[in-house]
């Protein structure tokens, strides 16, 4: 039914009274083969009618004020006005879809009043069938029209809302790619922070314990030194553009680890989840100690992020599964659950949580995996090794 839909368009207005043109020929082409006269005088109005029709599709006003006079001028001369009384009526229908609520009034009085002065000087006993005629050729008009109206308006409103719904999605996914990309920024700063602050430390400590040095090697100490202290503010500098003061609040097991220290802290995470109340099988693979740190340091925010999610989502009492495996430099990860807790465990439209998740995935060369497993929520992902 879309179609019909489109057809009560405002931009269909010419469509509408094509299709009432050919409806109305054809009523007449079918009387005068019914063996009922059709006049010239009826013919004529008839054709008048169609072409103002067609004139004045866009101006449903003007096009109500030509229609009744057709209309008068049928019920004078024409012993069957139904084509005037059908285009009069068609364009109330019109004038109460699209104009304002003031106009309509207006054309229905103005029809009233035509077919109620058809009343004056007849027996009592017609009122009854003019009143019905009156209720089929005014009322009908308008409580379609309205009908049509109103629905309109709802899907109009409907649309605008499900924009509006689109667009706060849409930036709200921004926003939280934007965060997520920030907080990767920061813990970059802190492992290359770390790693330039542990060379510069070593290049102080050789200038001070060789003292009798060439100097050109002193020269290149020297040197070495200060361009990493420079690099060092450089990086402060940068990341405090970047930084969140409520993320320094955060959990500082998810700031830059050591990769030795990864497995501890993935069972740090999965104890945590624990106490939560979920019921956690971890199968950590021992190798994720070799990991570089950046790779380690999102495998550990994964899955940080997966079982806070699943306490949210599925509730307590919820099994789940992590798994973390290592093959051929390779990194796949994995967290699937039951669904069985307390609660829905799929986050109605994905959740922000998932958005970083994506994106932190996305600029490591990998694709998150998330939807349904059974009667719970799975998420997967496959980390490529780092190519020199």
């Amino acid at each position: 039914m879309d179609w019909l839909g489109r057809l009560f368009e405002k931009r269909g207005a010419l469509a509408r009274t094509l299709l009432l043109n050919l409806s109305g020929i054809g009523y007449l082409v079918f009387s005068s083969h019914d063996h009922r006269a059709v006049s010239g005088a009826q013919w004529a109005l008839a054709v008048v009618a169609f072409i103002a029709a067609l004139l004045l599709h866009k101006r449903p006003l003007l096009n109500l004020g030509v229609q009744a006079g057709l209309l008068i001028a049928a019920l004078v001369l024409l012993d069957d006005p139904t084509i005037n009384q059908v285009g009069a009526a068609w364009a109330l229908l019109e004038i109460t879809i699209w104009g304002p609520p003031t106009l309509r009034w207006w054309g229905a009085g103005l029809l009233s009043a035509i077919y109620l002065s058809r009343t004056v000087g007849e027996p009592i006993t017609t009122l009854p069938a003019r009143l019905y005629g009156l209720v089929l050729a005014v009322g009908v008009p308008l409580l379609l029209g309205t009908v049509i109206r109103f629905n309109t308006q709802l899907s109009q409103q409907a649309e605008l809302r499900a924009t509006e719904a689109a667009n706060r999605r849409e930036m709200e996914a921004r926003a939280a790619r934007a965060t997520e990309r920030g907080a990767i920024a920061r813990e970059l700063h802190d492992v290359v922070a770390h790693h330039v602050a542990s060379m510069v430390l070593r290049v102080g400590v050789a200038r001070h314990v060789l003292p009798d040095v060439d100097p050109r090697v002193r020269e290149v100490f020297d040197d070495v030194h200060a361009t990493g202290t420079t690099a060092l503010e450089e990086l402060r500098n940068v990341v405090a553009v970047l930084r969140d003061p409520a993320a320094d609040q955060g959990d500082a097991s998810l700031t830059a680890i050591e990769p030795s220290a990864l497995p501890a802290a993935l069972d740090g995470a999965v104890e945590r989840a624990r106490g939560a109340g979920l019921i956690v099988d971890a199968d950590i693979d021992e190798s994720v100690g070799s990991l570089d740190a950046v790779r380690g340091l999102a495998v550990l925010r994964l899955t940080h992020e997966a079982l806070t999610n699943v306490a949210k989502h599925a509730g307590a009492a919820t099994r789940v599964r992590l798994t973390v495996a290592v093959t051929d430099g390779d990194v796949t990860w994995e967290v699937v659950d039951d669904g069985r807790g307390s609660a829905p465990s799929v986050p109605p439209g994905g959740g922000h949580g998932l958005t970083g998740m994506r994106e932190r995935v996305s600029l490591l060369g990998g694709h998150l995996e998330a939807g349904p497993d059974g009667g719970g929520w799975r998420v997967r992902t496959l980390l490529p090794r780092v190519t020199a």
